[in-house]
């Protein structure tokens, strides 16, 4: 068993910080600092729950440069999009403690002239196993709504961003929630299972690889608890002939290269119709060869290093192999030489279905380029694939694309704009990529016992 965790920065590969792994001790102290909680948690009023949401909301915001620079210097995020990350986090505090409280109110039911509703309990200690590439952001947009919902929160966070983990723990400790209702696991994957096979433990959430969440959603099923995963993506965005062409390409730039690449909900196979294909990849290709690769600290940099050294090692692989099998390399293709994590910004075109571009997660900054013969063969090659994250469809009429859109087999579609998770829209894929919700009131409901009540029935 691993003895220690070592936080490395991936620009220029230095040690950050070490964290020893907890001892079963360890974790069996956090585990019963959880559930104890959750009994002083649950019974708070929600006017009380709100006020923690606020509270929080104003530590993020005054303390965003010194969280942003946290996570530039743990996965090399460029500190601008760092900064993005942690108010965003603010703004989801300010959204739940605005509308959480009509959420959990209790709804009436269809039945008439009866005394019934629904009511939405807390469930308890929710385990959550989080990755490295939002720190703040994938582990707040769970923990705030099953915070909200009266339920406490134990994080599991990926190894290379403890030190992001620790700060997180910290802002709550500046507000009102009870000590261990958010709480922090340094374990391996040993220690996870035992996490999830404890009694104190209701459910369990997971961002993350499919492979990681089959695992989880294996063991926790073994014991009879809810999972939600949102897990893998290879989300195409299809450009048809009648797309505002500069416009598609200024969003698949965004789509693509922000956070250097590595978002599961990221615009991935680029599915363009033929007759704008050579036109999309020339401006494509040039907008981002002008993308600022460099320092994440410099401000005006907007391709980082990617968060591990393996990760990009498998980024390569799959891109000699796309290139193996056929695809045409447009520009990037290759580490870059020198101190730090860096990889190219990589176009692939001609990528076919068969080719490992288009099959698999690309999780770093490469975009593959297909080409559909029109809207029907864009649909097919679309849907031609086992993850259901997210899709974005650019058209020129709205009709067609909404048609588009309706048949696409994922948990979300961008119809003429950027693909985005926001609090008050529910977030979560289909397939491969996961089930269940995130975000909205679905966020909210998933790990809540919605309890029918039903007074004097006849």
């Amino acid at each position: 068993m691993t003895e220690n965790v070592i936080s490395r920065n991936p620009t220029n590969g230095e040690t950050l910080a070490t964290y020893p792994l907890q001892t079963p001790a360890e974790l069996e102290n956090a585990l019963q600092q959880s559930a104890q909680a959750f009994n002083k948690w649950r019974n708070k009023t929600l006017d009380q729950r709100v006020l923690v949401l606020r509270q929080l909301a104003e530590q993020i915001r005054q303390r965003q440069d010194e969280l942003a620079t946290m996570a530039t210097l743990e996965m090399g995020k460029p500190v601008a999009q760092a900064r993005a990350e942690v108010l965003k986090c603010a703004n989801l505090c300010d959204w739940y403690a605005e509308q959480g409280p009509a959420m959990l109110a209790d709804k009436p039911t269809l039945v008439e002239n009866q005394q019934a509703w629904q009511a939405f309990r807390p469930l308890g200690v929710i385990l959550a196993v989080m990755p490295w590439n939002f720190p703040y952001w994938q582990v707040l947009r769970g923990a705030v709504s099953m915070l909200l919902a009266g339920n406490t929160y134990l994080l599991k966070h990926a190894p290379s961003v403890m030190g992001c983990a620790n700060l997180i723990t910290s802002l709550f400790d500046a507000t009102d929630l009870p000590k261990g209702a958010f709480n922090v696991i340094n374990v391996d994957n040993d220690g996870v299972s035992v996490a999830i096979k404890d009694p104190r433990v209701a459910a369990v959430a997971v961002t993350g690889s499919v492979r990681a969440g089959g695992a989880i959603a294996a063991q926790a099923g073994a014991v009879l608890k809810k999972t939600v995963l949102e897990l893998g993506g290879a989300d195409p965005f299809i450009v048809l002939a009648d797309a505002d062409l500069d416009a598609a390409v200024a969003s698949a730039v965004t789509g693509r290269y922000q956070n250097t690449g590595q978002v599961c909900m990221a615009a991935k196979r680029f599915i363009i119709e033929e007759s704008v294909s050579q036109a999309f990849e020339a401006r494509f290709s040039a907008a981002v060869q002008a993308l600022k690769i460099g320092d994440p600290l410099d401000e005006a940099t907007y391709i980082g290093p990617m968060a591990r050294y393996d990760l990009r090692d498998e980024l390569d692989k799959q891109v000699q192999q796309s290139i193996a099998e056929g695809a045409r390399l447009v520009i990037g293709g290759h580490k870059i030489e020198g101190v730090g994590n860096y990889y190219a910004p990589t176009i692939l075109a001609d990528v076919t279905p068969a080719m490992t571009a288009f099959q698999q997660e690309i999780f770093g900054p490469v975009a593959a380029i297909t080409i559909a013969r029109n809207a029907e063969h864009a649909l097919e090659l679309a849907n031609n694939s086992e993850f259901g994250l997210s899709a974005t469809v650019w058209s020129g009429n709205e009709a067609v694309a909404s048609e588009l859109a309706s048949k696409l087999e994922t948990g979300a579609v961008f119809i003429n704009g950027n693909g985005a998770s926001d609090p008050r829209v529910a977030i979560g894929g289909v397939k491969k990529s996961g089930y269940g919700r995130e975000l909205s009131s679905f966020g909210v409901y998933e790990f809540c016992n919605i309890q029918t009540v039903w007074k004097n029935r006849r």
